[in-house]
């Protein structure tokens, strides 16, 4: 099951303001909390521990589980062993993730924990990581993968080691996660605030479109919103996002008939197997609506994200829904009836063969 989540820095934030997110989150069905023990003072360990623990047994009650960052260092400092993890039990984290790891036979133990804490690794990293800890004969049920964030503008992952990386937890069966950017959220755990993702090209992208396209990859399972505090429009949008099935968000025109409208925004949709360099084709609704006339209102030429609606002229393909991937010239018998947002247009490659899309109607 492909789910939300958010992050809360308590040595960042007040325990009431973020409760009070973390209900807002709740509310929206989000399910996953992240929270970042990297930047602790070991020195305030006792206030630590009481803030940590009241904000996560906080998120608990709410249902949700919380994943707490870690690394050797944390441990060292901390006075913790990776093979007693009652701390992290203590203050009642679900699992932790290691931002650097050890040397894969200790984390294959961490795995067998009696504390039943899930063991998070570090995907971003490019290196036979999870393969080495696995060789240890690690308890796969007990592993999760999550990449990294990066506050630092031009140090976001590349699509390409992205997807590299991840394909290889994926082919283990390992559950994995990747975090997107709240542009209206302004806190992390380091002081650089320049937006806060995985990907360096989803740094300026809506947080909806960052969310849709870590989903459309089919390698990333859980989303987490990587600064706070996001608006509740913006928990709200993401709530509303069906994970399983790719919807593009699009203006359609005012003069729009209401059946074509219906089209748009009711049949379902997905595209043909056989498929064009030039369309994205869905035709059940030719078939459906056989008979009515489809009069052209709007016949100029389209352009890449145009959704187009064939007219009567067009004869047995009257009423099938298009969307332009390039740009065509209209030969007078097919209607353009709206069009792709320029931020969504970039998940019209993910559309694939049978793929099922639907469209979500924007104000222009």
């Amino acid at each position: 099951m492909r789910t939300l989540g958010i992050s809360v820095y308590p040595n960042h934030q007040s325990v009431e303001d973020i409760k009070e997110y973390m209900k807002l989150a709740a509310k929206y069905g989000f399910k996953r909390v992240f929270t970042c023990l990297l930047s602790v003072n070991p020195e305030e360990k006792e206030k630590i521990v009481s803030d940590f623990s009241e904000t996560i047994f906080f998120a608990k009650s709410l249902g949700m589980k919380v994943v707490a960052d870690v690394s050797p260092k944390v441990f060292g400092e901390l006075g913790i062993s990776y093979d007693n993890l009652e701390f992290f039990k203590e203050i009642g984290a679900d699992g932790i993730r290691l931002d650097m790891g050890f040397t894969g036979n200790e984390e294959s133990i961490m795995t067998f924990n009696p504390q039943n804490l899930d063991i998070e690794l570090n995907i971003s990293s490019g290196t036979r990581y999870l393969e080495n800890i696995l060789s240890y004969q690690a308890n796969d049920n007990k592993l999760l993968g999550c990449h990294n964030f990066y506050p630092h503008r031009y140090t976001g992952l590349s699509y390409d080691h992205f997807i590299e990386t991840t394909k290889v937890y994926k082919e283990n069966g390992i559950r994995t996660a990747a975090f997107v950017n709240s542009p209206t959220a302004k806190t992390g755990p380091w002081p650089v605030e320049e937006g806060l993702c995985t990907l360096e090209m989803h740094r300026e992208w809506p947080i909806t479109t960052q969310t849709k396209h870590l989903w459309a990859t089919d390698l990333i399972d859980d989303v987490i919103i990587a600064n706070a505090f996001a608006s509740e429009e913006e928990l709200k949008a993401l709530s509303e996002i069906n994970p399983y099935k790719l919807t593009l968000d699009c203006v359609i025109r005012e003069d729009t008939p209401e059946l074509e409208r219906k089209i748009i925004l009711e049949e379902f949709h997905f595209n043909r197997g056989d498929v064009s360099d030039y369309v994205i084709r869905s035709t059940q609704s030719r078939v459906k609506y056989k008979g009515h006339d489809f009069k052209p209102f709007n016949t100029e030429d389209m352009a890449e994200g145009d959704i187009i609606i064939e007219t009567s002229l067009y004869a047995h393909y009257a009423g099938e829904l298009q969307i332009a991937l390039l740009p065509m010239e209209n030969s007078g018998k097919s209607n353009v009836v709206g069009y792709i947002t320029p931020n969504d247009r970039v998940l019209l490659s993910y559309i694939q063969p049978w793929q099922k899309f639907g469209f979500n109607e924007v104000s222009q």
